[in-house]
Parts: C-alpha cells; sequence; structure tokens
C-alpha cells in the first residue's frame, strides 16, 4: 500500500466517497439531512400510508460494479493487503492478555496492530504496509461508518421488499389481514438471521423509513449505528405515528446530541422526549409491561446456562431479596459457600424440591458407549445446550443417588455417519420413539439459521402431498417456522443422500434456496480425528514425557538431597577436628 493510498485511508471518509462517487444517489441518500426529511403523513387511525410505489426507495446504482459492493470489496482489500501474519498477531494478542489491557481484540493499549505508541503529533512510531496506526484507526472508523450506511440501505431495502411482497400476496388474492406473513423470514434468511430477529430487523426498517427520517439519516450519515437506532425506535415503540415523528424531529434538532454519548444516556434521552410528547401512553406501556414476563435458559461457557427471569419490579425485587436473606442467614451459620453460590444452590433447590436440582423432568445426554464406559475422550451433547465435555458427561452420571434419578437410553446409530435409523409408518403423527430420534437428531429448530428449541415435529413434504411419516421426512421445528413453511411459496425437500447427515433445502417464495444440515452426533466420522491411530500415539507419547519428566525430577531431588547430606556429613567433621584440637 503505496503512500497516496495510506494519505486517502486518513483524510477521506467512506460516506464522503460514496458521495463524491455518486453511486448511492437515492439508496444510501447521504445527502439527506434531517431538515430536508419530510415524515410520511399519518392517517386518523395513527398508521402511517404505505408508499404506492417501492422504486424510489431503491436505486440501479446499487447493482452496478461502481455501487456500494464495490466500494466495500475496496476497502476490504486496502485491509487484507496489509502484510499482518496470522502469527504476528497471535503474539501481540498474547502480549496484551499478559500485559492486563484487557483488549480482547488483540490490541495493546499502547497502539493499533503492534504499533509501540505515539508521538505527540499524532503519528504511531509503528506502520504495517506503509500505514501507520493514525491511518489504521481512520481505516476501522471508515468501515463503521460504512457498515451505518450499509445497515440503512437494508432497511430501505427490507421496506421497499415487504411492500413487494404484499402487492403480490394483494393480487393473488391473499386476504389484507394475512398479506406480509413470511416477508420477516425471508428477510431473515438473507441475513443469515433466525426467523425472530428478521421479524424484528422488518418491524425496525418500517419504523426508520417511513416514521423515524432523521434518525434514519443520522444511520446513514454514520453518527448512529445500528444498535443505537434500534434503542430509539424501541424507546418510541408506544407513540403513535405523528407522535414518533414528532420526537425525531425533537432528537434531530441539536445535531450534536448523539456525539460521545452512551447507550443508557441515549435511552434516557430517548424516553424523557416521549414522556413529554405523550406521558399516558409510556405509562400505560409500563402498566402493561408485565405480560412479557418469562422465563429463558441460554448456554454459557464451561457447560453453565444462563437462566433469565424477566418479572416486575417488586416481584423481582422479593426474589433476590429473600435468595440474599437466605444466603446470608447460611453464611451466618457457616456455611463456606460463596453468596452467590448459595443464591443460586436455593434456587435450584427451590424450584426443583430436590437439594441436587434432579427432578422427575427428562433431560437427555446424548454419548458414545465408548464415552461411558470405556472413558474416551469424545464430547457428549445435551440437547437444548450443546457440546459438553466426556468427563462432565460421565461426572453427571456418577453422582451420589443419581442412578436412582436419571434414566439410560440407548440409542444406536449408523456406523461411521452417526445417522439415526428408524421404521416407516403410514400414521400421519410421529410416534414418541420418532419424536424422541428427531429430537436427538436434529437438537434445534432445523429452518436455517434457527437456533429456537424445538416445539413442533413436522413432515418435510407435507402429509397431504402423500409425504411419508418417516425420520427421513421428519424435522424438528419451532412453532413460528412450522406455521411460515405451510405459507403459499414456501418448499422444503430433503437432499441428504444414504449414509450422510440428515440434510434438507428450504426454498423461498422468492425463489431462494437455503441449506439445513442435521449436527453430528458423538462417536460420527464428522467428530472423530481423521487419523486415530495418530492421536493415539500422540497420547502415549505425551504419557512417556509426562513420565521422564517425574523420573528425572525424582532423580534430581535425589541428588539435592545427597548433597545436603554430603555437606552436613562435612560441616560434622570439621566440628569433630576442632573440639579434638581444643582438647589436646
Amino acid at each position: 500500500m503505496d503512500s497516496s493510498r495510506n494519505a486517502s485511508l486518513k483524510t477521506a471518509s467512506v460516506g464522503g466517497a460514496l458521495q463524491r462517487g455518486g453511486v448511492l444517489s437515492t439508496f444510501l441518500q447521504p445527502g439527506t439531512t434531517p431538515t430536508d426529511a419530510t415524515p410520511p403523513a399519518a392517517t386518523s387511525s395513527g398508521t402511517v400510508r404505505p408508499v404506492a410505489d417501492p422504486s424510489p426507495l431503491v436505486s440501479s446504482a446499487c447493482t452496478g460494479s461502481s455501487g456500494p459492493a464495490a466500494r466495500v470489496r475496496e476497502l476490504i482489500g486496502e485491509v487484507v493487503s496489509l502484510p499482518v501474519r496470522a502469527g504476528e498477531a497471535a503474539r501481540v494478542g498474547e502480549v496484551a492478555r499478559v500485559g492486563g489491557t484487557g483488549n480482547k481484540g488483540g490490541v495493546g493499549a499502547s497502539g493499533a496492530a503492534g504499533t509501540t505508541g505515539a508521538s505527540s503529533a499524532g503519528s504511531a512510531a509503528g506502520a504495517v504496509g506503509g500505514v501507520d496506526g493514525a491511518g489504521l484507526v481512520d481505516l476501522v472508523a471508515a468501515l463503521e461508518e460504512l457498515k451505518s450506511a450499509i445497515a440503512g440501505a437494508q432497511a430501505r431495502a427490507a421496506v421497499a421488499f415487504d411492500l413487494v411482497q404484499r402487492q403480490v400476496q394483494a393480487a393473488a388474492g391473499v386476504p389484507v389481514v394475512e398479506q406480509g406473513r413470511g416477508v420477516g423470514a425471508q428477510l431473515a434468511l438473507a441475513r443469515r438471521e433466525s426467523p425472530a430477529r428478521g421479524g424484528r430487523l422488518l418491524g425496525l426498517a418500517r419504523a426508520l423509513v417511513t416514521e423515524m427520517p432523521h434518525t434514519l439519516a443520522a444511520l446513514e450519515s454514520g453518527r448512529l449505528n445500528e444498535w443505537r437506532a434500534t434503542l430509539l425506535v424501541r424507546e418510541t415503540a408506544c407513540l403513535s405515528a405523528a407522535d414518533r415523528c414528532a420526537v425525531d424531529d425533537e432528537l434531530a434538532a441539536d445535531r450534536g446530541s448523539f456525539d460521545g454519548v452512551g447507550d443508557r444516556q441515549l435511552v434516557a434521552v430517548a424516553r424523557a422526549a416521549a414522556y413529554r410528547r405523550d406521558p399516558r401512553s409510556v405509562t400505560q406501556r409500563a402498566s402493561h409491561a408485565a405480560r412479557d414476563r418469562h422465563v429463558s435458559l441460554r448456554p454459557a461457557p464451561d457447560t453453565m446456562t444462563y437462566l433469565t427471569a424477566l418479572l416486575p419490579v417488586a416481584q423481582g425485587v422479593a426474589v433476590h431479596a429473600e435468595l440474599t436473606r437466605h444466603a446470608d442467614t447460611r453464611r451466618a451459620i457457616g456455611d463456606t459457600r460463596s453468596r452467590g453460590q448459595l443464591m443460586a444452590d436455593a434456587l435450584v433447590e427451590r424450584t426443583t424440591g430436590t437439594p441436587g436440582g434432579f427432578s422427575r423432568i427428562e433431560v437427555q445426554l446424548i454419548m458414545t458407549d465408548r464415552t461411558l464406559l470405556q472413558g474416551d475422550s469424545e464430547p457428549a451433547r445435551l440437547p437444548g445446550y450443546g457440546i459438553v465435555p466426556a468427563g462432565w458427561a460421565r461426572d453427571l452420571l456418577t453422582q451420589d443417588k443419581a442412578e436412582q434419578q436419571v434414566w439410560l437410553r440407548r440409542l444406536y446409530t449408523a456406523p461411521g455417519t452417526g445417522e439415526l435409523v428408524g421404521v416407516d409408518s403410514r400414521a400421519r403423527l410421529f410416534t414418541t420413539g420418532q419424536r424422541r430420534f428427531l429430537q436427538a437428531r436434529d437438537d434445534l429448530c432445523r429452518t436455517p439459521y434457527c437456533d429456537a428449541p424445538i416445539r413442533h415435529y413436522d413432515h418435510i413434504i407435507p402429509w397431504h402431498t402423500n409425504g411419508p411419516t418417516t425420520l427421513a421426512n421428519g424435522a424438528g421445528l419451532c412453532e413460528a417456522c412450522n406455521h411460515t413453511k405451510e405459507l403459499d411459496g414456501w418448499r422444503a425437500r430433503t437432499v441428504s443422500a444414504p449414509g450422510e447427515r440428515h440434510a434438507l433445502t428450504v426454498t423461498t417464495p422468492t425463489g431462494h434456496t437455503y441449506h439445513s444440515t442435521a449436527p453430528p452426533l458423538p462417536g460420527s466420522s464428522h467428530n472423530t480425528p481423521p487419523d486415530d491411530t495418530s492421536a493415539q500415539q500422540r497420547r502415549a507419547a505425551r504419557r512417556t514425557i509426562k513420565k521422564e519428566r517425574r523420573r528425572a525430577q525424582r532423580a534430581q531431588q535425589a541428588q539435592q538431597v545427597e548433597q545436603v547430606e554430603v555437606a552436613e556429613r562435612l560441616e560434622l567433621a570439621e566440628k569433630v577436628a576442632r573440639a579434638e584440637l581444643i582438647l589436646a
């Protein structure tokens, strides 16, 4: 990278470069300012009128070789061309961790990408590929602006796609109340997100494009990122379209209101503006929030989980206070566990009714017989959580009294592939055994990018179109995905060959196809090292090295003991000799 490219990195912003190129025009609208944007008119019912023609939301400039995608590739190419080898980056990251900078990205506090610091003039002492630290920081900032601009473009494209799909569905005679179903799921697949998140992203896009043009302009100009734009949309969700536009205009009045403001400050400003505009709606929102109370579970590192409860504030405080009181009482009588451990143990015991947390609720643990009986290192899988270490799985099954409370169910799979084997059935509903097999095979919803828990066991090829009730034609789905696949234009089929892991494809109404493959089961060829003999040899070599190391340590310790004994004998002999001289 020459000096001219370095200078361009340090001085040119992405928004300016794109605007000068004229490639975004109406798509990103980088020149649009909050004063230029016109909020959409609201109907008497408080809803925003949809745009009849979605073409102004998109631009043909996006499809050319000089469009935003080309600029993205150009910037990424500049980053890739930096001659930073993986080994050097790893060493920098190790130094940062040892030095305690807390910078997990591998860049220490002294500078970027291994630079040693900056002079008073702001130039870094080191450089990579002719680009100094300041240039690299400018590049990171430019890419961040581009990310925000792309997020704004995605919002406009999502709203345009929603309008187009509604027009197609209306022409097909779909009732008005059902128009728009499945749009969020299609956008989610395109963005490699879960269908649930796709629906939220579509709602965010609608709010930005139709009700909050100033926030959208700030997003496209890089003054806001997508997450902060989401916070503003969320805090104004209880307002009518007209009030939301007014709050959006109020927040845009101060052009510097977003500079240097953290997420909490931004939420506080938006919440205050919403309350000033419509205090009654904000108050009603708080009173109705209790309807959203729920308990969720998500995996955490090291075989732990996050059990989260969303409760009304009074109940949440009461639960926490009771757990704290219990922990303080136990510690006062000499319990050595920490307060946090006591609170967690009390929560488990009071919920399940047993001290160890075991109850009659079935918890499946999938592991090979070698892992269970022979101490093999092949990890196990806990449905709903994921992979767990083999030793942890064995410890779970060998805990005190676990044999009276934990059942073992043997699942036999095809050698090598780990594919579960079932029998054909002419019944419409899957049997209990088949549902257990599908749960063990699929683990989570089989829709691409969806990791929601399985709620329905459904036919890939529908039963009413002569789809068989077999394991090959069955898939575990969440409730939302199962309903989405029944919409017009959605198709699914099995594509796995015999002996391979179960795979299927999902085709959307626009003709896009996405693939989903069942996760590998413990002990399958996909989890086994390609050369097991080499692995055994490596383990044997490690054991030999440990033995030799222990033998050398014992020899060194014996030598040290012998040296001490010799020194003590010499010292004793000297004392005896001196005593004899004195007596003589």
